[in-house]
């Protein structure tokens, strides 16, 4: 069953979640909890108990979406200031409600920041791939931009993607490969088509995300000093963990296959996982409706599709990232189903 109009859903899941992350480095107690409850285990259930999904919004424009999305990026960044100050110290909370608060916003971070980001890089105007950009510099991923527009949706399915995990590689190989690959193949991408651009060196991409990262860290330290620094890295990484088992996830084991004049055939259907589950795909806008998204890489959230051709994870998209970090476990669940979707004699 579709849930017909789903605005009111993504805005009130996605911008809950910052509000009680707040509330809970300022208060701590109980607030700490409910943001930690609200990203994981309240999600993980209405996943399950709710047999709906979100209803695909037809057109091309989405003022409201817009705005969400540039809502959720202004929460982003408020939101690393006051945490950073929090665990610094500034609100006096305990220490067991610093690693609560600590882990709600590292999962914010890598999950709603990190598909808001994804979102906004996409979308037209400056401005709003200008605060995507921002979102990802924020964690240290400022690279991510570059890697995920020029590589991934060029060569997804191949070997030319560091994104796209092979069947059989764990997730703690993939990330070191797909974090190396990414950089490189990112500033090597840039590298070709900024001479094109005529602009002057300072205005290079690469040279704007490792600016943008000391200026992070700069701004972790006024915060917080050497503790500062150390909240801000941790942060980012794991929320950069959560992005990179987001793309583990929805590209395993699915490749594109190389036709009789020697070209890779166009990305399909095929090859992506997705995921059909109300309240993860509210908190995460539709990101893992991933086939649509690289059928139509500018569509916006709202309008993204499902279909029976698009290869379904059998547990929901975080659910699912939780399973990749036990390869054994993972490969038991996924090897055969990647098997069957890239050969469906298998």
């Amino acid at each position: 069953m579709n849930v017909r109009n789903p605005m009111p859903i993504f805005t009130t899941v996605t911008l809950m979640a910052p509000a009680l992350i707040a509330a809970g480095a300022v208060w701590g107690g109980v607030w700490a909890i409910a943001g930690l409850f609200w990203m994981t285990a309240l999600t993980a259930s209405l996943d399950q108990l709710i047999a709906r999904t979100l209803n695909t919004v037809e057109g091309d424009e989405f003022p409201s979406a817009d705005r969400l999305s540039m809502s959720l990026a202004l929460a982003h960044f408020t939101l690393w200031l006051l945490v950073v100050a929090a665990l610094s110290g500034w609100t006096g909370l305990a220490t067991w409600e610093k690693f609560v608060t600590f882990a709600a916003t590292g999962l914010f971070m890598g999950q709603v920041s990190n598909s808001n980001a994804h979102e906004l890089i996409h979308r037209p105007g400056r401005w709003m791939r200008r605060a995507g950009r921002w979102i990802y510099i924020s964690v240290l991923f400022g690279h991510h931009l570059s890697a995920h527009t020029l590589v991934h949706h060029v060569h997804v399915g191949t070997r030319k993607d560091p994104s796209t995990a092979r069947r059989g590689e764990s997730f703690y190989r993939f990330f070191a490969r797909a974090w190396k690959g990414g950089f490189r193949d990112g500033l090597r991408a840039e590298n070709r088509r900024f001479p094109q651009s005529g602009r002057p060196w300072w205005r290079h991409p690469y040279y704007a995300y490792v600016v943008g990262a000391v200026l992070a860290l700069i701004t972790a330290a006024l915060i917080g000093g050497v503790t500062g620094i150390i909240i801000a890295l941790c942060l980012s990484g794991f929320a950069q963990t959560q992005l990179m088992l987001s793309d583990y996830v929805q590209h395993y084991g699915l490749s594109r296959n190389t036709l009789a004049n020697g070209k890779t055939e166009p990305v399909g259907s095929r090859h992506s996982w997705n995921a059909p589950h109300l309240m993860s795909s509210a908190l995460m806008l539709n990101a893992p409706r991933h086939s649509d998204h690289h059928a139509h890489p500018s569509r916006a959230f709202p309008a993204l599709r499902l279909s029976d051709d698009m290869p379904m994870l059998p547990r929901s998209l975080p659910v699912m990232a939780c399973v990749a970090l036990y390869p054994r476990l993972w490969r038991r669940v996924m090897d055969h189903r990647a098997a069957q979707w890239q050969d469906p004699a298998v």
